[in-house]
């Protein structure tokens, strides 16, 4: 029986199916003849929507146009006349099929709203991660640049600091070569001082005091280059 009722539900998809691609203007025929079978099997009405309600899945029918719904409305109707004919009870329960029909239509919206709603969801989720690529190329970006400036600042760092030690060197060497003269000066001055005193005193006295100057200058001069040595 399940066999039967499997080879009556592909009969049914192939017929609704045909009856789709037709129009509204196809012919019922094949409903009738499908009706005609499911009633031969011993199908009842509830049997037969079951069968329509897997066919209309199948066909994708809860997201396509309303008028292929209204088609496959229509068609059921059709299919289940001999069964409503075979069954004079079901007659009489007509606007319980009228009900069924119903509550098929509103089960076929509520498919398409949910298909709806999950359509919205996939176009969200793909907008969410469109977003955080975006965001992870812009930090992205952000931490190039970031090592960049810290490169050059180290390479900035490195050029003042050799560029002070030049200027170090420099004054170092000005330094030296003030001390030195200044000494050689001091020497000449006490070389004088040592002939003077056999010669003339008072002319002893005088070269000492000049002597204590050009010491005086001499430790001037060097405090005045340390301290630009300092502050450099």
């Amino acid at each position: 029986m399940k066999q039967k009722a499997g080879g009556l539900s592909r009969r049914y998809v192939t017929a609704l199916r045909n009856h789709l691609k037709n129009g509204p203007r196809g012919s019922l025929l094949p409903a009738l003849k499908v009706g005609r079978r499911a009633a031969a099997l011993g199908l009842e009405t509830l049997d037969l929507a079951r069968i329509h309600e897997r066919a209309a899945a199948t066909l994708k029918l809860s997201g396509g146009k309303k008028g292929f719904i209204k088609q496959a409305e229509i068609f059921f109707a059709e299919a289940v006349t001999p069964i409503l004919d075979a069954y004079p009870s079901a007659k009489r329960g007509k606007a319980g099929l009228r009900r069924l029909n119903g509550r098929m239509n509103q089960r076929t919206l509520e498919l398409a709203s949910a298909n709806r709603q999950l359509q919205k969801g996939i176009i969200r989720r793909k907008a969410m991660e469109a977003a955080l690529k975006k965001s992870r190329d812009h930090y992205s970006r952000l931490l190039k640049d970031s090592l960049r400036l810290q490169e050059g600042l180290r390479q900035l760092t490195y050029k003042v600091l050799a560029s002070q030690e030049i200027e170090r060197k420099k004054i170092s060497l000005e330094l030296q070569d003030d001390i030195a003269q200044t000494l050689l000066g001091i020497n000449v001055r006490l070389v004088s001082l040592k002939q003077e005193a056999r010669i003339n005193t008072k002319g002893l006295r005088d070269e000492i005091a000049s002597t204590q100057r050009l010491v005086v200058k001499s430790a001037r001069s060097v405090r005045r280059v340390a301290s630009e040595f300092c502050n450099s």
